[in-house]
């Protein structure tokens, strides 16, 4: 009857979350969703929007390069890379894939590449993402201790000699995140080369000193063993 639909109606305007704007330098707007509703992975994390800007710079060179974005949340760095001619997979957990989507289908038409969501979840098989990618984007996928063994199995599975790991996270200083950050990076290290990307070379207008840009490529083969 009448009394029930107005909670469904409420529903769907939780649903509907709110959309960020991200201006581009070249064209319209990106329109990214977020949900109010949810885990982490469903607002546009500031360090999403300071790589997203980054890859605009042409810094790295995208137009026809397979790119994998890794707990794409929202999309938002992964669709940009798409605009710039890459041929993207946005990535995360099952509960995420709508939200995808529907920023997908949102921005589908400034895609200069090819953009596709799918399911990725950490520390578990990923031959269907193979051969390797030119280059793996993550933005701010460091805050859980107990998933930090899965990534660095996950970027070791499918990084090849030649894949390049953009890595843009937010210095936290707050509990336990310094800590987990640490290992992070000391773990990362036994396999990959680590090259933070100066300041000054990220986005004039989107940028901040918490703000960093770490480059990463596994480590030669020799001796790796």
């Amino acid at each position: 009857g009448e009394d029930e639909a107005e909670p469904r109606r409420l529903r769907a305007a939780a649903m509907a979350g709110f959309v960020r704007e991200l201006e581009r330098r070249a064209g319209p707007a990106l329109r990214l969703e977020q949900r109010a509703a949810g885990g982490v992975g469903c607002v546009v994390w500031d360090a999403a929007l300071v790589l997203a800007k980054f890859l605009e710079t042409g810094a790295c060179p995208l137009a026809r390069r397979h790119v994998l974005e890794l707990g794409a949340g929202t999309g938002a760095v992964g669709i940009m890379a798409a605009t710039l001619g890459a041929n993207v997979t946005v990535t995360d957990l099952e509960e995420l894939q709508e939200l995808l989507m529907v920023n997908i289908e949102n921005n589908k038409h400034l895609v200069t590449g090819s953009l596709r969501a799918k399911v990725l979840k950490w520390g578990e098989d990923v031959t269907e993402f193979q051969p390797p990618p030119d280059y793996i984007l993550m933005a701010d996928c460091i805050y859980y201790e107990e998933s930090l063994e899965p990534l660095l199995k996950t970027l070791k599975d499918l990084t090849g000699p030649d894949t390049c790991v953009l890595c843009c996270y937010e210095k936290r200083t707050m509990g336990k995140n310094p800590e987990i950050e640490r290992k992070y990076f000391e773990l990362l290290q036994r396999d990959f080369e680590l090259e933070e990307i100066p300041l000054e070379r990220h986005d004039e207008e989107y940028r901040s000193e918490d703000i960093h840009i770490v480059s990463i490529h596994r480590k030669g083969t020799v001796g790796a063993q």
